[in-house]
């Protein structure tokens, strides 16, 4: 069987990463196929990954609008399925990649599988647009692959086959899981290295990400006003590696630039950022991948987001769903860098490492 896997994004890559590799050792005819909607990022996490892609749209413009990035994408894809000639195609959650790519595969009348199906706030504005992304890849695909119960119980919601649904985990925590072990036999990097010399890991460290459109301007604003209270504890360092949309930019760097212990960094690679989180006592940011990893280390999560589709790390403690109130993120980043949550480890309720090898096994004998 001939399959393309399909991505855009940092966050894909990775977890495409150990999906591809399960499939390459395994009787497929297996093409890569990147946007490059990210580029600088995805790069780094292909180089890691070992991963070389067979076909890339370069489809990243600055500034550029969904509108024009979804139609970027469907002007270009054509040409690469038409080469490659795959009976499937496997696309990854809630990107405009995704939606992109599994609309021309329906529109040339080849099969579709969606990894990481299923996730669901039934708000379209929120996540944005990644909720409406990931619904509509939803209708198109023919084989859908839910990390968790509640991602399957969407599904069959919504009238899709329960013979076409399998319950995976999620397939980041298997990338999670290779890197952490890479990490713990010796593997360092540059960046590593350089935060060591540079973080007093003794204190309290709280990491901090943040990317969402939604949040742009004014949930910002806010979140840089709370990192400013919480850094007045002088047992706290906080360290930003900050995301190079010039949106996201342009708010920080004014607004947190040359406090003590607040470090903005450039973005890290993964490992670097896999092993600062493994190094970190709270985690802040509006992140879905990073609500389904920091359980893996037993590390809360306080969520700058006013809905989640990852309700299932809330429910088992790891997830803090505070929006960007100023007063809020303050009030529960105190409350958790002084709590005792992490006294005996609990399993990750997105997966146990294993997620790849479940989809794999499904292609070959269901497809």
């Amino acid at each position: 069987m001939k399959i393309l896997l399909c991505f855009g994004t940092r966050t894909e890559g990775i977890k495409i990463a150990p999906l591809y590799h399960k499939l390459q050792k395994s009787s497929f005819e297996i093409k890569l196929c990147k946007t490059a909607q990210h580029r600088e990022m995805l790069d780094q996490v292909l180089d890691f990954f070992e991963m070389v892609p067979d076909y890339d749209l370069d489809v990243m413009e600055t500034n550029q609008s969904l509108n024009g990035l979804s139609a970027n994408i469907l002007s270009k894809i054509d040409a690469v399925l038409n080469d490659a000639k795959p009976e499937l195609v496997l696309v990854h959650g809630d990107t405009t990649t995704s939606v992109m790519l599994a609309l021309a595969a329906f529109h040339l009348g080849i099969k579709v599988g969606h990894v990481e199906a299923g996730l669901r706030t039934y708000n379209k504005k929120s996540p944005y647009p990644e909720e409406l992304n990931r619904q509509l890849t939803g209708r198109i695909a023919d084989f859908h692959f839910p990390p968790t119960q509640k991602a399957a119980e969407n599904l069959l919601k919504e009238g899709v086959n329960n013979a076409s649904i399998i319950i995976t985990g999620n397939t980041l925590v298997d990338a999670l899981l290779l890197t952490s072990k890479k990490l713990e036999n010796g593997f360092t990097t540059n960046a590593i290295e350089t935060l060591k010399n540079k973080i007093n890991f003794n204190k309290k460290v709280v990491l901090v990400t943040g990317h969402r459109l939604e949040n742009f301007g004014k949930g910002f604003e806010n979140l840089c006003k709370a990192l400013l209270e919480i850094a007045e504890n002088e047992k706290v360092e906080i360290i930003y590696p900050v995301h190079l949309n010039p949106n996201v930019q342009k708010t920080v760097f004014e607004m947190l630039s040359g406090v003590k212990n607040i470090h903005l960094i450039e973005p890290l690679d993964y490992p670097s950022f896999v092993w600062l989180m493994s190094k970190s006592n709270l985690i802040i940011s509006d992140s879905g991948g990073i609500q389904e990893e920091a359980p893996s280390f037993n590390i809360p999560v306080l969520v700058t987001r006013e809905t989640t589709e990852r309700d299932e790390g809330i429910t088992a403690g790891f997830s803090f769903l505070e929006g960007t109130n100023t007063s809020k993120i303050v009030e529960m980043a105190n409350k958790l860098l002084h709590s005792k949550l992490a006294q005996e480890a609990k399993p990750n309720p997105y997966g146990d490492g294993k997620a790849s090898e479940k989809i794999v096994n499904f292609i070959k004998n269901n497809i």
